[in-house]
């Protein structure tokens, strides 16, 4: 089920961005145009499918500093609106201020409304609406069910209502979006926990902090046992080198050996640029891909000759998963729409709002349509 299209309303910069999502997208711009914001969003979502979506908001300062501070309309509710369509189904949700009439705290972001909305055929059925503290439900026999103060305003339906037999809706959305993995920054010093030893367990994908890098690795080379295609990246940014992973009692150790040096050489002792694209390769070549990969600003920390190599491994995985990729390096998008041929999209501030050139009101781009 991919995510297909995506909608921002009411965010920091945004004012209001529809966009179909391409299986490669790649956003472009200058500092300040608001780039970051289009990753963040993904983020938000995400949030909302672990039922954290208030507090991610006020970990970003609050309702106050993330909804956007442009001019509105007199008489309007002011709103963050995301929506995502995934496959036949919509994910809308609005988050706001409370009213005087609600409890809690003062500017305490809540959770006014909530749908699922699902296209059967050429009708659409509202699977799920929250409308405050009221819950509809569509259950899988098709009956309507209403539930009243069953949700708190801090928390979403989606997480409220795990039943996937009798809402399968919900469940897909809420998988669906759970399986999202956004990659922001890696911490490189000394004391980050890329640099130590992690449990010997088996990891298909890696977690957003990359803390357990060297067990993806490790599970290439003990669980796929074929790791040419790892190699062959690996070498293409440090030619001549060479990767191992693997257990040591209950841990798990990665290894880089370089043809002048007689030892390898562990997490520890590796430059900063290098452990960053190690988890690069952990994030785009694990053994198994979440639907999708959200990275913003990779090329930070890194050489600009490992752009090419990181641009072939962007492409290579773009080919098993759903990639997204916010950047203010001009030589990385280049290189990226070298190896994929896919169009570079670039980010921009129009009268003080976030859009992106060619984009029109439907969501596709012009160079599309000519």
């Amino acid at each position: 089920m991919p995510l297909t299209a995506l909608s921002i309303q009411g965010y920091r910069s945004i004012r209001n961005l529809y966009l179909q999502v391409e299986p490669c997208s790649v956003f472009v711009g200058e500092n300040g145009v608001g780039k970051s914001n289009l990753y963040k969003a993904l983020g938000l979502l995400r949030a909302a499918a672990t039922g954290s979506i208030t507090r991610a908001i006020a970990e970003e300062g609050g309702v106050e500093s993330v909804l956007w501070a442009g001019g509105r309309m007199r008489g309007q509710p002011v709103r963050l609106i995301l929506k995502a369509d995934i496959d036949h189904l919509r994910y809308e949700v609005e988050v706001g201020l409370p009213s005087p009439a609600q409890a809690g705290f003062e500017i305490e972001p809540l959770v006014k409304e909530e749908r699922i909305i699902a296209r059967v055929g050429q009708r659409k059925v509202v699977m799920m609406e929250r409308l405050g503290p009221a819950v509809h439900l569509r259950n899988a026999d098709g009956v309507r069910e209403t539930h009243q103060d069953s949700v708190l305003s801090s928390e979403t339906a989606l997480t409220a209502f795990r039943d996937g037999a009798r809402y399968p809706e919900i469940e897909a959305i809420r998988q669906e979006m759970l399986d999202w993995r956004l990659y922001h920054d890696f911490r490189t010093d000394e004391a980050s926990p890329i640099r130590q030893p992690c449990h010997a367990i088996a990891t298909p994908t890696l977690s957003a902090d990359g803390h357990d890098l060297a067990a993806v690795l490790g599970t290439l080379f003990v669980i796929r046992r074929d790791t040419t295609d790892l190699q062959r990246a690996f070498a293409d940014a440090f030619p001549g080198a060479f990767l191992t992973a693997g257990d040591s009692g209950s841990w798990c150790q990665l290894g880089v050996h370089y043809p002048d040096f007689q030892r390898p050489f562990g997490a520890h002792e590796l430059s900063d640029g290098t452990l960053k694209y190690l988890c690069l390769l952990g994030a785009l070549m694990g053994y198994r891909l979440p639907s999708l990969v959200a990275l913003n600003e990779p090329e930070s920390s890194l050489h600009p000759s490992l752009l090419p190599p990181l641009a072939r491994l962007i492409a290579q995985a773009a080919q098993r998963t759903r990639i997204w990729i916010v950047t203010h390096s001009e030589a990385l998008a280049d290189a990226i729409h070298e190896e994929t041929g896919k169009k570079v999209r670039r980010v921009i501030k129009e009268d003080g709002a976030t859009n992106i050139e060619g984009l029109t009101l439907s969501g596709e781009f012009r160079d599309e349509e000519d």
